[in-house]
Formats: C-alpha cells, structure tokens, sequence
C-alpha cells in the first residue's frame, strides 16, 4: 500500500515575489496619491501612484506608464528616493493564500510640462485604482495608507516633525 498523497493544506503556500514601481510626486504641500478599487482586496486604502514591472521591464518605463494608467499624466521619473519591502503569508483576494514579498521602488518624479494643468483621473478602467487626488500632506498621513506610501510620507516629513 502507497502513503497517501500529501493534500495541498500541509505543503507550504507558493511563494510570490512581486517588484513594483512608485512615484512620489509632490506640488506645494500636496501629494500625489492614489485610492484603491473595489477589484482588490484592499478598497478603499490610499498609495502612491505606481505598480507592478512586468518581466523585462525597466522600472522607469513601469513608472511612467503606471502613473499615467492611474492619475492620467505623464511623468518624468527622477532618483530612487527609497525602497520599501513587504513580506506576509495570507490570502489573496481570490482567497487563495501565498507567501508573498513585495520590493518596492519609490522614485522621485515630476510631472511632464505638457501634463501640468491636467486634473489627476484615472485613465485605465476596471484596474486596481478607483481615483487619484492631489491631497494635502498633513491630511494624507491621517489616511489609510498602505505600506509603500505610509513608509515614503513618513521620510518625506521627518524635518517637519522634528521641528515641531
């Protein structure tokens, strides 16, 4: 008699590693943010404009076409300004549960001469990004942000809490 086979709730959960691409983009005291669809399972939770490099991409190039896709202008990427990581094991929003670790670029960027006047709108429909606002950085600390983004604003207002 052969042992039997071992079922898929003892192995461990695949293992996901997902590199992604995030621009900070300031204009006076607000910040570029974007707030998540109901297609996720994190609606409602804000971040930066950004997503995920497809295989042979160059990040940049994901940053561009992410941030326009999600807010409908277009950007020049600049330095890295950080890299955030996240790692935890639990479900998807299609509910099967993955080891998963996220890295996550976030690059300075400007917003092209041409995009300037352009109200931020989402431009991709049916994605991951429900609407994109310009919002005050004091306001958006007080959000439901996600990782990257809560990480990125913290470093951006160092100097302003240690001054206060």
């Amino acid at each position: 008699m052969s042992p039997e086979p071992t079922r898929a709730v003892d192995a461990d959960p695949p293992r996901r590693q997902r590199v992604a691409a995030y621009a900070l983009i300031t204009r006076g005291p607000d910040v570029l943010l974007t707030q998540m669809s109901a297609r996720t399972r994190i609606q409602g939770r804000w971040t930066l404009p950004g997503g995920g490099v497809d295989h042979g991409e160059d990040p940049r190039d994901t940053l561009r076409r992410e941030v326009y896709e999600e807010t409908g202008l277009r950007v020049i990427p600049g330095r890295v300004f950080d890299v955030h990581a996240s790692h935890f094991v639990g479900a998807r929003f299609d509910g099967v549960v993955e080891d998963y670790h996220g890295i996550h670029l976030i690059f300075e960027a400007r917003i092209e001469p041409g995009s300037v006047d352009v109200e931020p709108h989402v431009v991709e429909q049916d994605g991951s990004t429900e609407r994109s606002a310009w919002i005050d950085m004091r306001g958006a600390l007080e959000l439901d942000l996600l990782g990257a983004a809560r990480h990125a604003l913290d470093r951006v207002n160092e100097p302003v809490r240690e001054q206060a």
